[in-house]
């Protein structure tokens, strides 16, 4: 239960980061690039966040975690730009709310891989 609680609160963190940084440079790139420059802000307090606060009891080494959130991370923020370039460019949605959505739909594959892969908890 204080995984998943503890989840919730660095993942809306890290989407709130992710979502702030886009809002910043969208003026200046492309959308997509615009979501590639949140996703690398946000990847640094998603990371912290998680190995110190959601899944604190993990097993694996600092740097082993960090690798595999990587990896983690990484899937999910091809499956979030997947999505967001579908919702903004094929259904035409606002570029914030396209973000939203596709942050959100992306946030339950990286809990799996993150609790069962990257942060590998201890048995017994």
């Amino acid at each position: 239960m204080r995984t998943g609680l503890w989840f919730l609160v660095v993942g809306a963190s890290a989407a709130l980061t992710h979502m702030a940084v886009f809002a910043l440079v969208a003026p200046y790139l492309l959308p997509e690039l615009a979501n590639a420059a949140g996703f690398c802000v946000a990847f640094v307090v998603s990371f912290a966040g998680h190995r110190f606060l959601s899944f604190q009891d993990a097993d694996t080494p600092l740097w082993q975690s960090f690798k595999r959130f990587g990896v983690t991370a990484l899937a999910g923020f091809a499956a979030n730009e997947a999505m967001f370039v579908v919702l903004l460019r094929v259904f035409e949605l606002p570029n914030l709310l396209a973000l939203f959505i596709a942050l959100v739909l992306a946030s339950a594959q990286t809990f799996v891989l993150s609790r069962f892969w990257a942060f590998r908890r201890k048995h017994g």
